[in-house]
């Protein structure tokens, strides 16, 4: 995300807390790969998910995030072969959507999301049957099966707040408690642990501290620096993602 922050505005200075606060997904898709499928299919059309490398996204068509990968993968002429990358559970979420469309899906998965067991879901149905369930597409199917609803991090959060319902079964990262109870004060949200952490937070997202951010504030330390090439290439593939409404 630092590095899309500095393709889009390339005369600014871009810090990041940690370095080593990487992605799963950014990891699970190496560009070597991706650039090997470009060579054999070159004229399928690559659809990359916003977490991922520069590198990967300076090989992509287009971009996008689990809140309009829907929309990006049909304004897609259908006629066309998409590889959809690197997140698989989002993929086959948006093959759906998208009437089974014609996809190749790489396969990565996010260490958080795809590590939720549907028998902790049910499990948490019974403790809090009143509760409506809401998800995040980069779930295994079975969950998603489960939910009331379906969608991106800031899609759930809007949703968990206009609803008439006050009791929440949660199955996203839990960072995301702070935007619920300020969004939906006086509601209860109850988030499901998964099996890697037995809790539902991102090991790489936690490397990024407040006595970090705080330096890395002062210091202006440490900032993501691109190539003018690698930005160049990049910022296509954003800049189309950007114009779809």
């Amino acid at each position: 995300m630092a590095e899309t922050a500095k393709v889009l505005n390339p005369g600014r200075v871009v810090v990041v807390p940690d370095k080593a606060a990487s992605c799963s997904l950014v990891e699970s898709c190496p560009v070597e790969g991706v650039r090997a499928y470009r060579r054999q299919h070159p004229d399928h059309v690559i659809v990359s998910y916003i977490n991922t490398s520069i590198e990967v996204k300076a090989e992509s068509d287009i971009l996008c995030t689990s809140s309009n990968a829907v929309k990006v993968v049909n304004s897609i002429p259908p006629e066309k072969m998409v590889l959809f990358l690197p997140d698989r559970n989002l993929g086959n979420y948006v093959q759906r959507q998208t009437g089974r469309r014609n996809m190749k899906i790489w396969q990565g998965t996010c260490v958080v999301h795809a590590t939720f067991p549907a028998r902790r879901v049910v499990a948490a149905k019974h403790e809090y049957p009143n509760a409506m369930i809401a998800a995040h597409p980069e779930c295994p199917q079975q969950i998603l099966d489960m939910a009331d609803f379906v969608g991106s991090t800031s899609a759930i959060i809007q949703w968990c707040a206009a609803t008439d319902a006050a009791d929440f079964i949660v199955v996203t990262e839990s960072g995301v408690r702070f935007s619920l109870g300020k969004q939906a004060p006086g509601k209860q949200f109850h988030f499901v642990a998964n099996e890697n952490c037995n809790c539902s937070e991102c090991p790489y997202m936690k490397l990024n501290t407040l006595e970090k951010l705080r330096d890395s504030l002062t210091n202006l330390e440490p900032r993501v620096e691109l190539s003018a090439e690698i930005m160049r290439r990049a910022l296509t593939p954003i800049e189309r993602m950007l114009a779809i409404r």
